[in-house]
């Protein structure tokens, strides 16, 4: 390794090291790992046979374990009792939840931050081989800014860990194994993370959509084990599932993309489409199905795409750069998920090595993505306008406060339009013809 290459992986290190030191001084002060509390308490509830769905269950299991904190807000409330993980994380979670809780946290904070930087190595060294400081540059940006996911214990952590390491695995032909392994428990943990990495490699075809699928078979297998393990000790599960979902997602619940959620000071943590479009009319079915609409429309355009074209390195970092993108827009995402943008770096140092307008397009549109998707950035923007009178009475009025209080939103459909416009562009097309390139090329724009 030589000595720019070793100085710029100690800079990545560093970047991290600051995340994993300050997220851990507000766990101890104030957030106290309050995911993993979650999680634990509520496998917990299932190991001792009573339903982690039930909201009186879980809150019972949760006081009665030592080392837990109580629950002094509403928010905290909420957070731990209506538990809305889906079964497969049980699975996940119980060898940790048989030990105490002063292990069990510290464990899943060590996999946390392991699975967490390896993948962000891994793509500043697939972008290294481009364009070494563009890599080192957005490596660290996305590095120093994960102080939630190391103040929370949120599941994402490991998720997006996962899914980078698969990533990786997969394009650099190296490891595959534990490439399909990580994919899987990905898809099973957080589905709505992992799952359009996974339709990529479907896809792409050949040995790509054979690892793909290897993975849905282990995925499916800690499925099955979970819902009927959660079926013999709470055959009501589904029921308490979907009226927790509905009660976290309802107006004044703690998963309100809307902007009543500027009350519980979690506005700027929510990062998808659905929070932006609330702005403009705070109407769930209006702006769920603006977001899908949106969404699906660019989504339609990058699978046919994927399926016309043929299979090449550099067609698939920018297909998963798009697919990032349009993963955090199309349903409920917040800061921990949103390091998923980290598969676009590699994208981004190809393009940025070929120079040109479009490689500054690229490494601009890619940083404000990073940017206004870490910690640091919208605790900044909280101290400076969370305070402001924000209004979503007229049009002018609610695109002001989408910019102040939704900024990652409106960068993450600007990176999703831009990789996908690169993708069509730049990838190479098997057998199309010109006017349907074109037609597809319009559908994007």
């Amino acid at each position: 390794m030589g000595k720019s290459r070793r100085n710029s992986l100690i800079w990545v290190l560093a970047c991290a090291g600051i995340s994993v030191l300050w997220g851990s001084f507000f766990a101890q002060s104030s957030n106290a790992w309050i995911d993993f509390r979650a999680v634990y308490a509520g496998t917990r509830c299932l190991i001792h046979e009573h339903n982690p769905y039930s909201v009186s269950d879980l809150g019972r299991e949760y006081l009665s374990e030592e080392g837990q904190r109580p629950l002094a807000s509403p928010l905290h409330y909420q957070s731990i009792t209506l538990y809305v993980n889906l079964p497969t994380t049980f699975v996940v979670v119980a060898p940790l939840a048989m030990l105490p809780w002063g292990p069990a946290h510290i464990l899943w904070m060590l996999v946390t931050g392991c699975a967490l930087i390896l993948a962000i190595l891994l793509m500043w060294n697939a972008g290294a081989a481009h364009a070494p400081r563009a890599a080192t540059f957005l490596a660290s940006l996305i590095a120093v800014n994960c102080e939630t996911i190391f103040s929370g214990g949120n599941t994402a952590g490991i998720v997006v860990g996962l899914c980078g390491v698969a990533v990786w695995c997969f394009l650099e032909n190296r490891f595959v194994r534990i490439g399909v392994v990580c994919l899987a428990f990905g898809l099973a943990v957080k589905p709505h993370d992992a799952g359009l990495v996974w339709l990529y490699f479907v896809l792409a075809g050949g040995s790509y959509r054979k690892r793909a699928l290897e993975s849905l078979i282990i995925t499916a297998v800690i499925a099955t084990t979970a819902v009927l393990w959660v079926s013999h000790v709470a055959p009501t599960w589904m029921h308490d599932w979907n009226a927790n979902l509905a009660t976290i997602s309802a107006r004044g619940g703690i998963n309100e993309p809307g902007p009543g959620a500027v009350k519980d000071g979690s506005i700027y943590s929510i990062v998808d489409l659905q929070a932006a479009v609330s702005m403009f009319r705070d109407d769930q079915q209006f702006y769920n199905a603006a977001t899908y609409l949106f969404c699906g429309a660019l989504l339609v355009v990058w699978s046919i795409w994927t399926l016309r074209t043929r299979f090449s390195p550099r067609g698939a970092w920018l297909a998963l750069a798009a697919v990032s993108a349009s993963t955090l827009l199309i349903t409920y995402h917040r800061l921990w998920d949103a390091k998923l943008v980290m598969l676009a770096i590699p994208a981004c140092c190809m393009l940025w090595a070929e120079g040109g307008r479009v490689g500054k397009a690229a490494i601009l549109i890619t940083s404000i993505a990073a940017f206004f998707t870490g910690e640091i950035t919208l605790v900044l923007f909280e101290m400076a306008f969370g305070s402001l009178h924000t209004s979503t009475n007229g049009i002018m009025a609610s695109a002001i406060t989408v910019v102040l209080i939704r900024p990652a939103s409106l960068a993450l459909v600007a990176m999703g339009i831009f990789y996908l416009w690169a993708y069509l562009r730049h990838a190479e097309p098997e057998k199309l013809d010109s006017s349907t390139i074109q037609g597809m090329e319009c559908a994007s724009e």
